[in-house]
């Protein structure tokens, strides 16, 4: 089935190339993420995710292809602008100043603030309204210092809220988390319907959460489309050299990854 086409608004990277120490790390990546939507990068290690995802993020420039925001090019567009609309979650967040979960999420504030002016009832409101959809309310007072890695990543997507972006970037944010935490920050991530873009690398993850997928190899894009059409055994063997039984309960229900080893070993 023929997908409906990507309207120009929001972020966009078409024909992308990028090197880094003569390497090529993303070869002709393009990428449309839909509206609202939650996008899955997938790939093995060395793929091009995280390049991917500072090169839409306007850190790193593409060598050639371009990005786009709202179509205009990332590098016609205010770095002030650009902050206010895309956020970025990283994979790991730390920080030398003993700072409070309330102040860490009033960083997200920045871009909407004039240097040196204080914060605004605005300002308050939001990083209240951050705190509350992130359940991290009763934690506000608390040192950052004193935080578990998963109520530290609930901090960052606060933070990332706090700016009221409308897309948001994400690099593996449950690495190094428990199952019980990467399943209760990928259920808040999936129901902010903000446009996010999250690389990953557990696959069942991605069928639980992502809407939309993006598989990469060796920096190009080797599958995109739903979960379902896209998580096959066939595109698991062939890019993640491993065999797998992919299955779904019901005709509606998501796909199931059960790996069964390397492709071409025995059991």
């Amino acid at each position: 089935m023929t997908e409906a086409p990507i309207p120009a608004r929001g972020l966009r990277a078409d024909s992308v190339f990028r090197t880094a120490g003569g390497t090529l790390v993303l070869d002709g990546v393009t990428i449309s993420p839909r509206p609202g939507t939650l996008t899955g990068l997938l790939g093995p290690n060395g793929s091009g995710k995280s390049t991917l995802l500072r090169v839409l993020a306007g850190v790193l420039a593409p060598d050639a292809g371009v990005v786009t925001l709202d179509g205009d090019p990332l590098g016609t567009v205010s770095r002030r602008t650009l902050a206010r609309r895309v956020a970025v979650v990283e994979q790991h967040a730390d920080t030398q100043v003993d700072l409070t979960v309330a102040d860490a999420v009033r960083l997200g504030r920045i871009p909407h603030r004039r240097a040196w002016s204080p914060a605004t009832a605005s300002d308050e409101e939001a990083v209240r309204s951050a705190l509350a959809r992130t359940g991290l309310t009763g934690l506000a007072a608390r040192s950052w210092r004193t935080l578990s890695g998963g109520e530290r990543q609930r901090v960052q997507i606060a933070r990332s809220l706090a700016q009221e972006p409308r897309e948001l970037l994400l690099d593996e944010p449950t690495n190094h988390l428990d199952i019980q935490h990467q399943l209760d920050l990928l259920a808040l991530i999936s129901g902010l319907r903000l446009t996010c873009v999250m690389a990953l690398h557990d696959l069942n993850l991605a069928a639980m959460y992502c809407d939309h997928l993006v598989v990469l190899r060796e920096g190009g894009v080797v599958a995109t489309g739903p979960v379902a059409t896209v998580l096959t055994e066939q595109l698991i063997a062939d890019v993640y050299g491993v065999r797998a039984s992919v299955t779904r309960p019901g005709p509606n229900d998501r796909p199931h990854i059960r790996f069964l080893g390397p492709a071409s070993g025995g059991d």
